[in-house]
Order: structure tokens, then C-alpha cells, then sequence
């Protein structure tokens, strides 16, 4: 279950009250149940099909052509530079869409009322950025993630840094 960190000093928030907390600023939030016997070793492909009835209803609901699997280690190449990337505050002309499977990170996300968030998700966290969304994203210190991400065109997915990085 994600944890929403309010601001600075602000509340941290599980449960019903993270969904409803997060709901209110626009982003989407939903706890999917992990596919049983997949194996730790599943292909991309595997991973998809075990999912396609939940990615086939979010790919209807938001316009989304396209799922892909992003698996990242500690010793996946050229890692540091990938995490540079995103590890700046950006916004995408779409939506930020992941469902977490293994691992977990922290999504840093200004609300629409300049305040910073930090939402810490984990297998089984399903979460909707909107575009436009000001944020940035880094991993836990175990530096693992396999994800699902929904695209409507991967060229919308270009970060937008933000005088701020």
C-alpha cells in the first residue's frame, strides 16, 4: 500500500485515507492483487498476459496503446544516467502510468498547490500521474523496480524539466 508524505511536516497517510488524499489532487491510485504462480524469472510477454485484463480496462479507460515491462537491478547498465533523468522535476504532455510488481520507488509530486509529496509505492501499487503533473521519481535504496507502464504514444513521454531542476 503506497504512503502518501504530506509536505514537510504534514501527515503520513495509508490506506483509504492515502487513495482519497490522492484522488483529491488528481492522481489515481488502486491496489491490484499480484498474479500467483508467476515466476520470478517471467518474460516481459508473460508478465503482460497475466495482467491483460487490468492493463486491457486502463488501456480503454485512458486511451493507452501501449504496455511494456521495465526491469531495473542495481547492476542494470548505465543505470545512474537513467535515474538522472527522472530524478529532476519534469512534467509529460500524458500521463505517468506504472503498476509495481517487484521492487518499489518514491514519486515526488508537486500538488496543485505547490506543496511537495512524496508517494512511496510497492508491489501491488497501481498510480496514475496526469500529464502535466509536475514531479520526479527515484528509487529505494535497494535500487529495484519491475513495472508495468502505459503509454498513449511513448513520444508523449518525454521529460519537461522545470526551472526547478
Amino acid at each position: 500500500m503506497a504512503i502518501v508524505n504530506v509536505g514537510p511536516s504534514g501527515p503520513a497517510l495509508r490506506d483509504r485515507d492515502a487513495i482519497a488524499w490522492l484522488a483529491g489532487i488528481g492522481i489515481d491510485y488502486e491496489r491490484w492483487m499480484l498474479a500467483r504462480n508467476l515466476p520470478e524469472t517471467a518474460s516481459a510477454e508473460q508478465i503482460l498476459s497475466a495482467y491483460a485484463t487490468r492493463i486491457n480496462a486502463w488501456k480503454l479507460r485512458g486511451g493507452y496503446a501501449i504496455a511494456d515491462v521495465i526491469d531495473v537491478w542495481p547492476h542494470t547498465p548505465g543505470l545512474d544516467e537513467m535515474l538522472a533523468k527522472f530524478n529532476r522535476e519534469h512534467w509529460h504532455s500524458e500521463d505517468e502510468v506504472r503498476f509495481v510488481i517487484e521492487g518499489g520507488g518514491i514519486f515526488w509530486v508537486r500538488d496543485p498547490h505547490g506543496r511537495l509529496v512524496a508517494i512511496e509505492v510497492e508491489p501491488g501499487d497501481m498510480i496514475r500521474v496526469p500529464d502535466g503533473t509536475r514531479h520526479w521519481f527515484t528509487l529505494r535504496e535497494d535500487r529495484r523496480i519491475r513495472a508495468i507502464r502505459l503509454f498513449q504514444d511513448p513520444a508523449g513521454w518525454t521529460p519537461h524539466y522545470t526551472a526547478a531542476a
